[in-house]
């Protein structure tokens, strides 16, 4: 199938890379070619299946906007906009469009999520303190990073759970929850040595969305990839 990856940066062009190797056929915009989403013309989205957007949070509202009005079928990896997701599924369902959207496209990140829930399930009633850190590349625009808020969302039941960042150099992600009480400590970890398991999970979420409508939360939807 036919794909258009919206974002140059790094992660943008290792997810055209795994796509290349998928089969498909990869066209890459970058932000000087799609200023506030004006190059998503309807004409221009049509010779796509599915777009897949991993740009930055200024830009990606522009293009959901343009892609979702004109029916698009949508992988969005960029984090920093869901205030606006309620609005953003409004118009998908709207427009008959597809929006399937995640602060985490690797399926080691998933599977914590989920082992996050049962340590809160487990451990919130017995006195532990639980808190997050989570570090990333410098160049990255939103702190927390989406992740990291999505872990926080995970184990809310334990109470509200401090966060705290680091952007330093080139670092492709580190995400860590702690749970501690008097007695011991627990610790879960996702390291991402590279950005392949965020890229190799949009190729494959796009291949998913391909044939549906609708609006899909990553994290619901991942293990039928």
């Amino acid at each position: 199938m036919r794909i258009l990856v919206l974002g140059h940066g790094k992660t943008g062009k290792l997810v055209a890379q795994v796509a290349h190797e998928h089969g498909h056929g990869v066209h890459v915009l970058d932000a000087k070619e799609n200023i506030n989403g004006s190059a998503l013309t309807a004409p221009f989205i049509a010779g796509f299946d599915v777009v897949i957007d991993f740009t930055t949070p200024e830009a990606v509202l522009g293009n959901l906007r343009a892609l979702l009005f004109n029916g698009a079928k949508v992988v969005v990896g960029t984090t920093g906009w869901y205030a606006s997701l309620n609005d953003m599924s409004e118009l998908a369902q709207r427009r008959s469009a597809s929006l399937l959207y995640g602060t985490n496209f690797s399926v080691g990140v998933q599977t914590m999520l989920k082992l996050a829930s049962d340590m809160a399930g487990a451990l919130g009633k017995a006195g532990y303190t639980f808190s997050i850190e989570e570090t990333h590349h410098a160049t990255k625009l939103d702190a927390p990073s989406g992740t990291a808020l999505t872990l926080q969302k995970t184990v809310a039941a334990v109470g509200e759970v401090p966060i705290v960042s680091h952007r330093e150099g080139d670092a492709a992600g580190l995400h860590v929850l702690e749970a501690k009480s008097d007695a011991d400590r627990i610790v879960l970890m996702h390291e991402a040595f590279s950005r392949r398991g965020f890229a190799e999970g949009a190729v494959r979420a796009a291949e998913w969305l391909a044939g549906r409508t609708g609006v899909y939360d990553f994290q619901e939807v991942f293990q039928q990839l």
